[in-house]
């Protein structure tokens, strides 16, 4: 990193763009300091006069010129020289400062230098860049803008300001006048000026140097010590050499950084020279030229001769814009300089890419050439409003670097010698190195320092930061001879510093800045430990400091007397918000003041207008921040909102929500990002729209359509668009509502559409010269009614009579009820958006039914194939076989049709919810039946009948419960079949429910013979209700008599809504069967079933005694099942998905008479994962289960069951890996332990409020409140005691709920980091199936389907025949206290691809695959 690099770093960074940092004020520029002037006179000038510590450094006092220095004598003595300001003589006339006082000695000028580098200063008009400068007078200037009464308005008058344009500013969003009239962008005021500057933690100084009075020795001139160079003449340093010792007349001492600051400021109308490489920025060019030669300084005490004045400087910034080279006098890098310079580029060439750098840029660098090109770049500051300019460098680094200074003081400090103190150490050893460094160069001292002697250990000491030291300043490490012991010693051989070699000049030279910069250092440490150093005798230091804090704050304008600082920071200006506001208008916080506010934001907005929105926003924000703050802003301050808001300036803010109300954004109607890409005319479409949308609102139609309106003005506006912006003034001239469209036509607002083309016609026909008018009127009606016949009527001249608009082509088909269909519409509805599934099935359209019923079957056919567990026959087959032919029309009306909705045929609908058994059950009650594809002489016997699971006499289907048994398990593997347990002896009655053709969703549901486990002595046959009874039990009661039931219109002929569970099961075992392939080359157990594919997994479920039951080895039981659906039991409340999943896989059951641990993990997961809430109950009883409905419950004191309302929390995503049988047994087993603590405290919070006679809070204040009045009844056991216990068991129970709640949190958030890291099997969220209704019995259903893949962040919901595009925050909502409730949920595993929402012909396609 070279030195430039290192010095940007100790500077404040550049204020942002477009919002510069900075501040005002405002002062008397009286120039920089002449020249002639830099030291000041002989006598010392009197001391700073008192003044409070947060005005400034020195708190010089300003005086004129010509005005003699005010005389302190009442005060005590300085240390510091007062600096002066004086006025700049004309620049050509400009004597050569003096480095040392003339009246003290008679050190030659920087004119008179003979052979100096310096003496080459001239006259800036006879300059190369003078040329340069004729760009200020030329072209574009602020001349034929400028109003030299100023822009004013009521508000503005309480600010000096000039050069506004009224014009410009009204149209600050259109680029041409910005163009025209050339402002120079961002600026600062003189404040935040002076923090760019430089570090303002950091202080500079002006140093001035007195010849050291220091005498050589007699033989030094002529001869050398101790080997020492021989024939060195020997010449002490020359009264040049001292003033060469600076850097720069303008140049200031950094104590921090050890280097120097150079800094200029003036009031010229010529600015500085120019550097050839500086290329000004066309967005940011000069400040008008014409304009600033008309005030000397922004800062004075009379009126300024063109207007008004401006209350401070504003500054603009040019970074390298000018040449050190071509100052006057120049600045430029000593030899040693420009060496280091090369040194350091080499390190960073080593360092870095090689690729970055290059010869040719090193060759060309100004900085490392010792020729007449660029030198070092300085940073211009122009104020826009008058001659002031100001030029600083970055910080020109010493000979000593900071590192090396600091790493010695150190040193010094933790290691002081004998009888020192730390400060003392510090001094005494830099002493030292001054003391070198006089006598090489004041005594011609050359002898080597013997690095080990005790003397040098003693004041020096030898460390690597002293090694370094010696390094830097040219000393030479060597071994050298003892003269008295002849050992080898090492020793430090000074520089050759012959002021007649090159090289001695040079290092000449550097001694002499080292020994400037090191007294410099040492002034000051001095002055900062003066109390720790009153015993110490200081050597004589001839370099004084003077602060320069004052004088340039005074000559830029930033003086505490020019602009006030805050006495104390209020908590206004230390709010960030504020801070960030004020810096963004150029200022700092410490100098806010309600007239600096409007005089910067006004400044901002006239230097910068294309970001007039941002500077508002940054007035507004601290204007809002002082109401917030509870305090009232100034009435000037008020007054420049109000009629900034009148010119309709608008806010970040305001611009983010007009895009919104425009309906951009993700979340926003049109799902499109507002950016560059995005052209005018969409822009001009989505206003029209929201505009056609505010006239839809009869409530707050006016008022949207005023915001549509505003929120256009402000989009047009901050992209800057003519066009736009002249759409939105020709709208205002010509503003059409539907009010005003009624007005026109003379209709009232109810008129029919056919009654409104008749007036229309009738209208244009008697005032033909209004057509366009009338025309414009009902096109508005027509928007606002979103009327498709209006609209079609202006386009074609003719009433196309009722009609219905055309649905979206893209939009998914509704389904029309056929009577209590929901259910069923539904689960067509899913299984369409599933596409393997969707593409298996289409094909299938249009199958002949003659055919079907003709197709014979071979009893091996029939053998070849199980679903469900078991044989199908003949009948299933062409009952399945007509079902998906069915469905399979369905699925292509509703890629094709350009209906809204599409009617399922009634033969579909009976298919799909009458299992084969139950139309079987139909024929026999009518008298007979068809059994025509069963009477072949291959028949093969029909397995017992399959029937869908019920919970009351009444099933789902509307059919009874019957008695039989179903067959073996219906899971697709070969089972043993086993027979019933007989409980009688267990005083519980068995009713069976026979399972449904689909009744495996869960292991846990259906019965557990049907797997293939090795150590299985788990039978499950059946799965039946369990009653308990009392009283005997030997016979199971006989089944009611089956009531005729009546047909009504509003209910279909073949039963009551059901659920859509319960037909999945049927539809997806007839899609299966109907999908089989019963040709020689079909697998036999048909493992590639796309129905298995695509719904089941695999599980191993594992039953156990409980620990206090502990029984044999051979009491645990094991296998593994198929699965299609997992259970969530949504009894209890405050539960998620992971909740209620944890408690199906690992749950207490009762299990041949006793209580039993069941555990359940997951082997295989499936493609799509369907998840069933329901209040459900397991109850083993041998081999018999007992399973509860989904979301039923039954009250027990009213004999009646009813639907859980509860809430169970879900997301978009879950992750299936804690419940997987690979997961980690110790993660396992924490999570267990955590779940059954999470459980107990849940079960107290249930009984503290949900149970049977809780909440107990209110009938404790109730029950106080009663005792408490004065005409309660007289108790002998109430007492001051009881009444206080009362209180207390309110607090008591108050206080043991939170505990719980936050226990409960806990647990929660312990559970969840047990698994955050598991994510390899994420399912994301792809359909929910909602009930809606009070009752178990009845309802309406509906379904949410996520559009996948193209737009997962939306989602459809279709509610039979209306299909509409809903937002996911809908679909995740909280539904506590509804009767909307979630009781399907599908996950699909994601990347997989299995889901894909939206299948619709695109007409277009047709025309593609043509061409």
């Amino acid at each position: 990193m070279d030195n430039n690099d290192t010095n940007k770093a100790s500077r404040r960074s550049t204020p942002p763009l477009p919002p510069s940092d900075g501040v005002a004020g405002g002062a008397n520029v009286l120039g920089a300091v002449a020249p002639g002037h830099f030291y000041g006179p002989k006598n010392p000038p009197p001391p700073l006069p008192s003044r409070p510590k947060n005005l400034g450094s020195s708190h010089t006092k300003v005086v004129r010129p010509s005005t003699p220095p005010p005389d302190y004598s009442t005060l005590g003595n300085s240390p510091f020289r007062e600096p002066q300001l004086v006025e700049e003589a004309p620049i050509i006339e400009d004597p050569v400062p003096a480095l040392l006082p003339a009246a003290e000695t008679a050190l030659n000028s920087w004119a008179n230098a003979t052979g100096s580098d310096w003496n080459t200063g001239k006259g800036w008009e006879n300059d190369p860049w003078n040329p340069q400068a004729t760009s200020w007078d030329s072209g574009a200037t602020w001349a034929q803008h400028y109003d030299a009464g100023g822009y004013t308005v009521s508000a503005s008058k309480a600010v000096d300001i000039d050069g506004r344009d009224p014009q410009e500013e009204e149209n600050w969003w259109d680029a041409s006048v910005r163009e025209r009239c050339k402002r120079p962008g961002p600026g600062v005021l003189p404040p935040y000026l002076a923090e760019m500057l430089h570090n303002p933690e950091h202080s500079l100084f002006s140093v001035s140097v007195t010849p050291p009075d220091i005498k050589p020795d007699a033989k030094s001139a002529s001869t050398s010590r101790d080997g020492g160079d021989t024939g060195f003449n020997f010449e002490p340093p020359s009264k040049d050499d001292l003033i060469h010792a600076v850097p720069h007349p303008n140049a200031y001492y950094c104590r921090k950084h050890n280097g120097w600051v150079l800094l200029q400021w003036k009031s010229s109308t010529i600015l500085p020279p120019l550097a050839k490489s500086f290329v000004p920025d066309p967005n940011a060019p000069f400040p008008d030229l014409t304009h600033r030669k008309r005030t000397g300084s922004c800062v004075g005490d009379t009126e300024q001769p063109f207007g008004p004045a401006n209350k401070t400087h504003h500054f603009h910034y040019y970074e390298k814009a000018v040449d050190a080279h071509k100052l006057d006098p120049a600045f430029r890098r000593a030899g040693w300089e420009r060496a280091d310079l090369k040194k350091e580029r080499r390190r960073k060439i080593t360092s870095l890419n090689l690729a970055e750098f290059s010869v040719d840029k090193m060759l060309e660098d100004p900085m490392v050439e010792d020729d007449e090109e660029e030198g070092d770049l300085l940073d211009l500051y122009v104020c826009c409003q008058c001659s002031v300019y100001c030029i600083v460098s970055d910080v020109i680094p010493g000979v000593l670097p900071t590192k090396f200074l600091e790493e010695y003081t150190r040193d010094r400090w933790e290691s002081p010698p004998p009888n020192r103190s730390k400060e003392e150490s510090v001094v005494s050893g830099l002493e030292t190195f001054l003391l070198i460094v006089e006598n090489k160069l004041w005594k011609g001292e050359n002898r080597s320092l013997p690095v080990y002697r005790g003397v040098f250990q003693r004041k020096i000491g030898w460390t690597l930061a002293v090694r370094h030291v010696f390094e830097r300043l040219g000393f030479v490490l060597s071994e050298s001879e003892n003269t008295h012991t002849g050992a080898m010693d090492q020793t430090m051989t000074p520089p050759n510093t012959d002021p007649v070699t090159p090289e001695g000049k040079d290092n000449r030279r550097k001694l002499l800045r080292f020994w400037v910069e090191i007294s410099a250092w040492l002034s000051d440490y001095e002055r900062r430990h003066a109390n720790a150093l009153k015993q110490y005798t200081f050597q004589d230091v001839w370099v004084k400091m003077d602060s320069a804090r004052e004088m340039y704050q005074m000559g830029i304008g930033a003086h505490p007397n020019q602009i006030p600082r805050l006495s104390s920071p209020s908590t206004l200006v230390e709010f960030e918000p504020v801070q960030r506001a004020l810096r963004g208008l150029g200022m700092t916080p410490t100098t806010y003041s309600p007239e600096l506010l409007m005089f910067a934001y006004m400044a901002q907005c006239r230097c910068d207008p294309a970001q007039t929105p941002t500077y508002f926003t940054h007035f507004f924000t601290v204007v809002q921040a002082i109401q917030e703050f509870g305090e009232i802003p100034s009435q000037d301050l008020q007054n420049l909102v109000f009629e900034e808001r009148s010119r309709n300036r608008f806010t970040e803010d305001d611009l983010r929500n007009a895009i919104s109300v425009l309906g951009f954004g993700k979340d926003g109607p049109l799902r499109v990002e507002l950016d560059a890409d995005v052209d005018d005319d969409f822009i001009a479409e989505a206003w029209k729209d929201c505009v056609r949308r505010a006239w839809r609102d009869p409530k707050d139609g006016v008022q949207r359509q005023r915001d549509a309106n505003d929120a256009f003005r402000i989009v047009a506006e901050s992209r800057g668009s003519t066009k736009l912006r002249k759409m939105w003034e020709d709208s205002s001239k010509n503003a059409m509502d539907p009010n005003r469209a009624y007005a026109i036509l003379e209709v009232p607002a109810e008129t029919d559409e056919s009654m409104l083309m008749t007036v229309y016609m009738m209208r244009v026909e008697e005032q033909p010269h209004q057509s366009d008018r009338m025309r414009d009127a009902l096109a508005t009606i027509a928007e606002a009614r979103d009327s498709y016949r209006i609209r079609k009527f202006l386009e074609t001249g003719q009433d196309p009579g009722d009609m219905l608009p055309p649905t979206r082509a893209d939009l998914p088909r509704g389904l029309n009820q056929l009577g209590n269909t929901c259910y069923l519409n539904s689960l067509l509805q899913y299984f369409y958006t599933i596409k393997e599934l969707r593409d298996a099935i289409t094909p299938l359209a249009n199958a002949n039914v003659k055919s079907l019923e003709d197709e014979k079957y071979s009893d091996d056919d029939l053998k070849k194939h199980r679903v469900g567990g078991r044989l199908i026959t003949r009948r299933e087959i062409l009952r399945s076989r007509k079902f998906i032919g069915q469905l399979a029309d369905l699925f292509f009306q509703l890629e094709y049709c350009d209906s809204v909705a599409v009617t399922p045929t009634m033969d579909l609908a009976k298919l799909a919810l009458v299992t084969p058994r139950d139309e079987e059950d139909d024929e026999v009650d009518k008298g007979g039946t068809d059994s025509s594809n069963d009477t072949d002489a291959t028949l093969v016997e029909d397995p017992p009948s399959r029937l869908t699971k019920s919970d009351s006499p009444n099933s789902v289907l509307g059919k009874r419960s019957r008695d039989n048994h179903g067959g073996p398990m219906e899971i697709d593997e070969d089972v043993p079949e086993t027979s019933a347990l007989d409980a009688e002896n267990n005083e519980y009655v068995m009713v069976s429910h026979p399972p449904s053709p689909r009744r495996s969703k869960s292991p846990r549901i259906a019965s557990a013979g049907s797997s293939s486990s090795q150590d299985v002595t788990l039978n499950l046959a059946d799965c039946t209700e369990v009653v308990q009874t009392s009283g005997d039990t030997s016979k199971k009661p006989p089944l009611p008599a089956r009531k005729p039931t009546a047909n009504s219109e509003s209910v279909m002929l073949f039963g009551k809504q059901h659920d859509v569970a319960e037909c999945m099961d049927n539809c997806m075992f007839q899609i299966e069967i109907a999908l089989l392939k019963f040709d020689h080359l079909s697998d036999a157990d048909d493992k590639g079933s796309i129905v298995k594919r695509l719904f089941y997994g695999k599980l191993r479920q594992r039953i156990s005694p409980l620990p206090d039951q502990r029984r044999s080895r051979s009491s645990v039981h094991e296998k593994q099942d198929l699965f299609s659906h997992l259970p969530v039991n949504v009894i209890d409340s405050g539960i998620d998905i992971y909740d209620g999943l944890s408690g199906y896989f690992d749950d207490t059951v009762e299990f041949e008479g006793s209580k039993a641990r069941m555990e359940v993990s997951l082997v295989e997961l499936p493609p799509l994962l369907q998840i069933q809430l329901q209040a459900s109950k397991i109850l083993f009883i041998g081999a018999e289960v007992t399973f509860m409905s989904q979301r039923v419950q039954f009250n027990r004191e009213t004999l009646q069951p009813y639907k859980s309302q509860v809430y169970v929390r879900f997301g978009e995503t879950i992750y299936m890996d804690r419940f997987l049988d690979t997961a980690d047994p110790l993660k396992k087993a924490k999570s267990k332990s955590i779940q059954a603590a999470l459980n107990s405290y849940r079960e107290r919070l249930r009984l503290l409020t949900e149970d049977k006679h809780a909440p107990f809070g209110p009938p404790l204040e109730n029950t106080l409140n009663f005792l408490s009045k004065p005409q309660c009844l007289e108790l002998p056991q109430l007492d001051d005691a009881l009444v206080a216990q009362l209180n207390d068991e309110q607090a008591v129970l108050s206080g043991e709920i939170e505990e719980v709640k936050a226990g409960i949190a806990k647990l929660k958030e312990e559970l969840e980091d047990i698994w955050k890291d598991d994510r390899a099997f994420p399912y994301e969220l792809t359909s929910v199936f909602i009930h809606r209704g009070s009752s178990p019995s009845f309802g309406h259903y509906f379904f949410y389907s996520r559009h996948l893949p193209e737009k997962p962040d939306n989602w459809f919901k279709y509610n039979d025949s209306v299909v509409t595009e809903v937002s996911k925050d809908a679909v995740l909502a909280d539904t506590t206290g509804s009767t909307e409730n979630p009781y399907l949920l599908v996950f699909a595993r994601k990347g997989s691809n299995v889901v894909q929402t939206v299948k619709r012909f695109d007409p277009m396609s047709l025309g593609d695959a043509i061409l």
